[in-house]
Parts: C-alpha cells; sequence; structure tokens
C-alpha cells in the first residue's frame, strides 16, 4: 500500500504523527508503507479521513 506512502508525504504527516492518530505502533505504518503488512478494514477509513482522501485512493494506480 505505498498510496498511504505517497498520500502522507502529500499531507506532510509523518510515520509517527499517523501511527499516533491511529493508535498503532509507528513499525505498522512503516510496513504498510513497504507492502510487508496489510492495514485491517476497520483502519481504511480513518486512513483515507487523516490523509484527506477517499478509500478508493489508498489503492488507485496514481495519485
Amino acid at each position: 500500500m505505498n498510496k498511504i506512502k505517497e498520500r502522507r508525504e502529500l499531507t506532510g504527516i509523518t510515520q509517527n504523527g499517523l501511527a499516533e492518530a491511529l493508535g498503532v505502533d509507528r513499525s505498522a505504518i512503516a510496513k504498510w508503507e513497504t507492502g510487508k503488512a496489510l492495514p485491517r478494514a476497520d483502519k481504511i477509513p480513518k486512513i483515507a479521513e487523516i490523509l484527506n482522501c477517499s478509500t478508493d485512493d489508498l489503492f488507485k494506480d496514481s495519485v
């Protein structure tokens, strides 16, 4: 889900900031961004809200 990284960087949010807002460890964000893990389905709408995008935007080929 490198779209999370792209969106996060576009909004100027750090991995720590996103992790704190979601109540997860920063290492979880790193794993999501590298594709080593996926966020739980219940986290995806909150990720989209924080990153000011739609859930679809997190899965599209381009930002």
